[in-house]
């Protein structure tokens, strides 16, 4: 197998990348680095700049490389930005995964996977999320996750593309420093940036219906979701597989804001009290994946608590500040 992966330069993709060269497949990356980096690539990873809305150039990779697999995490993926920018995230994040799928029917490629993401979910008042919780997003990020599934469904449908649809929960932490993420858009790194700022964490909302007062998520390391990736790949190689795949990618384990904020002090040595600021519009008291169907159908199953990831993700966030010092 040849695997393109697009956004293979990212946060997340980059670790795919890494996962699947490590296991002995051959990868190549289609990535703008409107967000990504081409330095968190090896050597052994070829490396294409461009976009997936680029269709001939999506097109002559496909043929030049021999691809027989497609990755696709290329997509805007900031939730206020959605919100604010709805037609970029729907002509972009739908409108790219509609013309990449075209392609790779054009192509005879057979194997496709695709980066969703539990935002597809909504608000569920459940304990623990299942692939059968009502689909119900609450902004357009979410909501072109989900048209990109029933997307990617149809065209395999269409097309006898053997598809599996990954919804990844909360990820944090990192494989190793130099692959951290850079941004300061998910919980960790932003509570990281307030501190390197010399400013108290913050907690929006300490009065849900949680044990704590303070939402309750499922996080999931950056290296398990990598491999999750790898579990899904192997499986979409198998000469028989057919049809569509749908599984959460969590721990199935519920940590609250404020505990997650505790432990970020006990690893940074920073163990300021928290400032809770009012609730932001949409967040969910708890969401927390059931990720049995990925055990029973990949095989895999989280190995990393949250120490690690939160210890992992602060060397990353000490090289990547020390570099943007220097």
């Amino acid at each position: 197998m040849t695997w393109l992966i697009t956004g293979g330069a990212g946060y997340i993709g980059a670790h795919v990348a890494r996962a699947m060269t490590g296991a002995g497949e051959r990868v190549v990356v289609l990535d703008d680095l409107s967000t990504g980096s081409s330095a968190r690539l090896g050597a052994d990873v070829s490396f294409v700049r461009g976009s997936a809305l680029d269709a001939g150039l999506v097109e002559r990779v496909l043929a030049e490389h021999s691809v027989t697999g497609v990755v696709h995490l290329a997509a805007h993926k900031q939730v206020g930005e959605s919100v604010a920018r709805p037609t970029r995230y729907y002509r972009d994040n739908v409108g790219g995964l509609a013309a990449l799928l075209d392609a790779v029917a054009a192509a005879g490629v057979r194997r496709f996977l695709f980066s969703s993401s539990a935002a597809v979910y909504g608000n569920p008042d459940v304990d623990l999320i299942t692939e059968d919780t009502p689909c119900a997003p609450v902004n357009p990020y979410g909501e072109t996750k989900l048209a990109g599934e029933w997307l990617v469904r149809a065209a395999g449908q269409a097309h006898g593309i053997a598809t599996t649809c990954l919804r990844y929960f909360n990820v944090a932490g990192a494989m190793a420093p130099e692959l951290a993420d850079t941004g300061v858009f998910n919980i960790v790194p932003m509570v990281f940036d307030r501190l390197t700022r010399d400013e108290a964490p913050r907690i929006f909302g300490a009065d849900y219906d949680t044990p704590d007062g303070t939402c309750v998520r499922d996080y999931i390391h950056v290296a398990d979701l990598a491999e999750a990736h790898l579990a899904a790949a192997g499986r979409l190689s198998a000469p028989d597989t057919v049809g569509d795949l749908t599984v959460n990618i969590g721990r199935s384990q519920g940590v609250s804001v404020r505990e997650l904020v505790t432990l970020i002090g006990e690893v940074t040595g920073d163990t300021r009290p928290a400032v809770v600021e009012g609730r932001r519009p949409g967040d969910a008291p708890r969401a927390v994946a059931s990720a049995e169907l990925a055990a029973r159908e990949l095989g895999w199953t989280a190995r990393r608590g949250m120490r690690e990831m939160v210890d992992s993700a602060w060397r990353g966030w000490q090289l990547n500040h020390r570099r943007s010092q220097g």
